[in-house]
């Protein structure tokens, strides 16, 4: 078993509580991703990844998703985001992160950004192409 997928009892019951108890947001991104609808991936939601667990989470593609609210921009939270993009692109993963109101304002766009990351996967940070605007917070930029 791949080291990646080993993960406490704490960490999959954190996992599983959590996707009892989606944001609104999640459930907007779940809805058009799930079942395979986005260019046929498979997307697993609040998925253990060794430490950490991810929003979203596409295994074949190597693909992680996190969606970011106003609670991600304080200083300890941008520095906690940075360190799990870390580990987790430091282990082969892609990862995208949406801000909130993005989702809100630009779900086709979003759902592009993603459907990009899955046709050119590359283990680094996505900047987002998404119009800069009132998502962004200062100091943290959607990845």
């Amino acid at each position: 078993m791949n080291s990646l997928r080993k993960y406490s009892k704490n960490t999959l019951a954190n996992a599983q509580t959590l996707r009892a108890n989606a944001t609104p947001h999640e459930n907007i991104l779940w809805h058009h991703i799930k079942n395979k609808q986005l260019m046929g991936y498979k997307f697993r939601r609040q998925q253990p990844i060794g430490q950490y667990i991810a929003d979203f989470y596409c295994s074949e593609a190597k693909l992680i998703i996190e969606l970011d609210g106003s609670q991600h921009s304080t200083t300890e939270a941008i520095e906690y985001d940075v360190k799990r993009d870390t580990y987790f692109q430091t282990n082969g993963y892609t990862v995208i992160r949406v801000w909130n109101n993005e989702l809100l304002g630009n779900l086709a766009g979003v759902l592009e950004l993603i459907s990009n990351a899955l046709e050119n996967p590359t283990p680094k940070a996505k900047p987002s192409t998404l119009p800069q605007g009132e998502g962004e917070m200062k100091g943290h930029r959607a990845l």
